[in-house]
């Protein structure tokens, strides 16, 4: 029961949740770690006793067998460090690769963006963040072990000898966790501001590169170039801030550790002196007894110092796994499918669309498309028009709804399917880092006819402009193209294979009347040839040409 409450217990933090996998081999590596240091007291017993038989010959154990035993036992103790330094280094490496294989996996099938931040945020948490985790598998878990067992038995042995010496440690070595624990609560904080500053840095990198173009057409670089050094400032500080907390608490650390092995020392040489009678139980101190005490003192501390050395990393783990675990919330599964290449689904493209509560609480109106037909979904912004395409789609899910395409539920099996059988135009444009032939066929050059698809488009003219025609490298951010030629891209993107159903999203939205003119004629087009036709838009003059509109949200 114990073991099963503590299990639920770790299993509450994220931190815990997430290094789950490599906890068993991490905690096998420690133990190796725990035994190396407890080979070392055995070390220190021999190394007193052959110093104390130098200063007073005895016919006890022979020099050489106690140098001899002492370099087996040094043997023995690299080995261990060897072996467990492989272990929890290879099993650290091996939890971070795996997480970061699931985050590209995840953000590869994400049909939108990521609900913590920009590419830039989720790039870093990826690549820089998650390799925190590495030094606090590595060092912070078995010194933590450490922590827990050699001091202890450290202390055993002092008191067993001589209970003065156990009580100075007794009475330094609580300062250092306690310590430790209040520099935690504003090493965590610090740390965790200095993520998130990371992350919003590196978006507002990606975001300037981007726009790049239009900075040098506008002359604004030298107002960027500010505040961008505005805010590597404020990042050089908030890293400063975190050195600070660590700085500190390891200068508080070492001065308690040294002072309590100063005592220590000080009892131990007055007692061998004959200054000091008090503090052993009865007999004086031996020499061999002083030099052990002596030289376990140190190891006393070395595992809290090496705990507090490595607070640090923890504290940088936890705001990892803290944003790490936003991430995994705003990436939950939102759409259906593998998002492959699937044959189409048979039967007439019937649209049914019952029971959809937005997560804000509206509640969506049933639909019921026949095939062939034109709709028109209209209201304010926020009211659900661009939910209702994705969740025909089947890019976005919400609990309860019930959504039926072609005769089948809309669910994992039937998504892909049923998407090889629509064209789908988003209203914001995104471009392959390919050419303009590409974007449009994505890799599928025989599903559609190339030139009748650029003609219904109205793309001829664009065609022009382009240095190298279809073949013209557009980039990820379409370099080259307007907003309204981006905007007839995506319209000839989604009726390249001849769709059964389109669904457009604002495809008229911040254009030019004759621009979006051309998309109107060339959405009813489709519409003429038989294909059903779901909009989303502000546009009233191109819903008045639908069959029907749907208002979402109370009155456009």
């Amino acid at each position: 029961m114990t073991s099963q409450s503590e299990t639920r217990k770790s299993e509450s933090k994220p931190l815990a949740l997430l290094e789950a996998p490599a906890r068993a081999q991490v905690r096998r590596a420690s133990w190796l770690v725990v035994l190396a240091s407890l080979i070392w007291i055995a070390q220190a017993w021999l190394v007193a006793v052959l110093f104390a038989g130098l200063l007073q010959p005895t016919d006890g154990i022979a020099p050489w067998v106690l140098v001899a035993g002492f370099v087996l036992l040094g043997l023995v103790r690299a080995g261990l460090g060897y072996v467990s330094e492989r272990m929890v280094q290879a099993s650290a490496r091996n939890l971070v690769a795996d997480l970061r294989n699931n985050m590209i996996a995840t953000e590869q099938a994400r049909a939108s963006g990521s609900g913590l931040g920009g590419a830039g945020a989720v790039g870093v948490l990826g690549s820089t963040k998650l390799d925190v985790l590495i030094p606090y598998l590595t060092r912070y878990q078995p010194a933590r072990l450490r922590v827990m067992v050699v001091p202890l038995v450290i202390l055993v042995l002092s008191f067993w000898h001589a209970w003065a010496v156990g009580l100075v440690l007794l009475v330094a070595g609580p300062l250092i966790p306690v310590f430790m624990a209040l520099v935690g609560w504003a090493a965590k904080e610090a740390s965790a501001k200095q993520m998130v500053e990371i992350g919003s840095m590196n978006d507002l990198l990606v975001e300037r590169f981007s726009a790049l173009p239009d900075i040098r057409a506008l002359g604004a670089g030298p107002w960027v170039q500010m505040g961008f050094a505005a805010k590597a400032d404020d990042l050089r500080r908030r890293t400063m801030a975190v050195l600070a907390v660590a700085f500190m608490s390891s200068t508080v650390l070492e001065l308690f550790s040294a002072l309590g092995v100063a005592l220590v020392a000080v009892f131990v040489g007055f007692s061998l002196l004959d200054v000091i009678t008090f503090g052993s139980w009865g007999a004086p101190l031996s020499p061999a007894v002083g030099m052990f005490l002596l030289l376990m003192a140190p190891d006393f501390f070395q595992p809290l110092r090496d705990l507090a050395a490595a607070w640090h990393d923890k504290a940088a783990a936890d705001a990892v796994a803290d944003e790490l675990v936003a991430w995994r919330k705003t990436s939950a599964d939102e759409r259906f499918g593998a998002g492959v290449l699937a044959a189409p689904m048979p039967g007439a493209p019937l649209v049914q669309m019952h029971g959809v509560v937005l997560p804000s609480g509206g509640l969506l109106p049933d639909l019921h498309i026949q095939p062939g037909e034109t709709v028109a979904l209209v209201g304010p912004s926020g009211a659900g028009k661009t939910t209702v395409l994705r969740l025909l789609a089947g890019l976005q899910t919400v609990p309860g709804a019930q959504i039926s395409v072609a005769g089948q539920t809309l669910d994992h099996d039937s998504a892909d399917a049923w998407r090889a059988r629509i064209g789908w135009m988003p209203q914001a444009p995104h471009f392959l880092n390919a050419s303009l032939r590409r974007n449009i066929d994505m890799g599928r050059p025989d599903a559609g006819d190339i030139e009748a698809t650029l003609r219904h488009a109205a793309l001829g003219p664009v065609l022009d402009t382009l240095p190298q025609g279809l073949n013209t490298r557009l980039g990820e951010t379409g370099a080259g193209l307007s907003g309204g030629e981006g905007r007839r891209v995506l319209l000839a993107r989604a009726i390249f294979a001849q769709p059964d159903v389109i669904l457009a999203d604002e495809p008229t939205a911040d254009l030019d009347p004759d621009t979006a003119d051309k998309i109107t004629h060339a959405l009813l087009a489709q519409a003429a040839r038989g294909a059903t036709l779901i909009v989303a838009t502000h546009d009233m003059h191109l819903a008045a040409q639908m069959d029907h509109i749907i208002r979402l949200g109370g009155e456009a």
